[in-house]
């Protein structure tokens, strides 16, 4: 079976003040359609980011790759 994940590159705003920023950044992905809205998400998780207010994903290159084990991923045994 085929695995997925997104490269990719983020800002995050916190609404209690403060930012983070990533670059090339990876997440695995349950398929090779997901939205920005969707890795934002996995990005956020995959953290343990609280309070965040805001999560934005640009740059995204969907490539095969195994996964890895994503926080909150599509191999997360939690999920």
């Amino acid at each position: 079976m085929t695995a997925y994940r997104a490269v990719f590159d983020a800002e995050v705003t916190f609404s209690n003040g403060g930012g983070l920023q990533a670059q090339g950044f990876r997440v695995d992905l349950p398929g090779p359609d997901a939205t920005p809205a969707l890795i934002g998400e996995l990005f956020v998780t995959s953290l343990d980011l609280l309070m965040t207010e805001t999560v934005t994903v640009h740059d995204v290159r969907i490539i095969e790759e195994q996964h890895k084990g994503t926080r909150g991923g599509p191999s997360d045994p939690r999920h």
